[in-house]
């Protein structure tokens, strides 16, 4: 199992939780912002998980043309519902948030003055 993999899925549900609003913004100052915070890191983790869903997959990839030699493999399929299984990457950012696992910074550079 890859180390990202071991980290997202230690202990986060499947399930969309209803969040407090308060302790969102109170992360930041700003709701808008922190929501923007959870959401490039939930693309940073879903791009880093499709990377490695398809390095994994490119193993059985075979590159003929013919549709007699497309067979099924169970090793592929039960990767591939793993990934399914995992918790979206939304989650699994908004967690992270939450428990104060992202760095973030404000940039503090006055661009239109």
């Amino acid at each position: 199992m890859s180390k990202l993999r071991r980290q997202l899925s230690s202990n986060t549900s499947n399930v969309a939780e209803a969040k407090n609003l308060m302790e969102i913004k109170g992360k930041t100052g700003n709701l808008y912002e922190s929501i923007a915070v959870i959401a490039k890191r939930a693309n940073q983790i879903n791009i880093a998980l499709k990377e490695e869903l398809h390095n994994k997959l490119e193993e059985f990839a075979t590159h003929t043309d013919s549709l007699e030699e497309i067979h099924e493999n169970k090793e592929q399929i039960e990767i591939s519902r793993a990934y399914e299984r995992m918790p979206n990457p939304a989650l699994l950012a908004t967690q992270e948030f939450m428990e104060e696992k992202v760095y973030y910074r404000k940039n503090e550079d006055k661009l239109f003055s």
